[in-house]
């Protein structure tokens, strides 16, 4: 585990609104992206990344008039996802502030798009994004927010992605997604022992002892989750939280 590993939480946006999934479905209406945003910059996190989960279902483009409003108010880096299928789209996404750029369905769709994000923007700034699901024992990888399960494992896209020149790899488990039980670890250690470019792992988070977990048994390089830091309580009231420095140096999360 590395001495300060990134911790980054996710905001969900669906058509403006900022909202939490369960398992790619259910989505619960939170509020206002912009102003939760505003509320993490206050929490000293170390990267934020935004997800547009209807995009590429819609086939509609980013919305750059939110996301530019988004960017003008981050203190924090910012990674972006969703309906992102031109190089255009890629650069502008990068003037408008945001330091990567997050590609899933265009990941499988269109491998001449990821080639020419990288060599205009560079390995580091360009995020494969992997959504696994358990289908009868092997983990397969969904594209479309959840919608069209592709005939590749998790390992096997990783491994692909890494070979088009990602910096990164953004592992969600959509099994996970939204449960607060936990990361699956099983996933993230097939993935991080396939490539050799840092992974994040999502889905599962419900406090630091889960992120220490994927962290520390995962051996991933970041971690990240949605429901932990919207939600508060068995009630799942509605409030933007991050853990502190103090709190992640006392679990062993941040070492000297």
């Amino acid at each position: 585990m590395f001495n300060r590993p990134r911790i980054i939480p996710v905001l969900l946006i669906d058509d403006r609104d900022l909202i939490k999934t369960i398992n790619f479905k259910k989505p619960t209406y939170l509020g206002d992206p912009v102003n939760a945003l505003k509320i993490f910059n206050r929490k000293g996190i170390d990267e934020m990344a935004v997800l547009d989960i209807s995009a590429s279902k819609r086939g509609v483009e980013p919305d750059f008039e939110l996301l530019t409003d988004m960017a003008s108010e981050a203190f924090m880096p910012l990674s972006y996802g969703g309906g992102i299928k031109t190089l255009d789209q890629v650069r502008k996404l990068l003037a408008i502030g945001y330091e990567k750029v997050v590609l899933n369905t265009s990941l499988v769709e269109d491998e001449q798009l990821v080639k020419d994000a990288v060599a205009l923007a560079g390995s580091q700034s360009v995020v494969a994004s992997i959504d696994a699901k358990l289908v009868k024992g092997q983990y397969k990888c969904v594209i479309c927010d959840g919608t069209k399960v592709i005939d590749m494992t998790s390992v096997e896209l990783a491994k692909h992605a890494e070979e088009l020149g990602v910096g990164e790899i953004f592992l969600n488990s959509i099994d996970r997604d939204g449960m607060m039980s936990g990361y699956d670890i099983k996933l993230i250690n097939e993935v991080v022992e396939a490539v050799s470019i840092p992974v994040t792992a999502c889905g599962g988070a419900g406090g630091i002892s889960d992120l220490k977990d994927a962290l520390q048994n995962g051996h991933a390089h970041a971690a990240a989750g949605g429901s932990m830091f919207v939600f508060y309580g068995r009630l799942k009231a509605v409030l933007i939280t991050a853990p502190t420095e103090e709190e992640l140096t006392e679990a062993g999360i941040y070492t000297e």
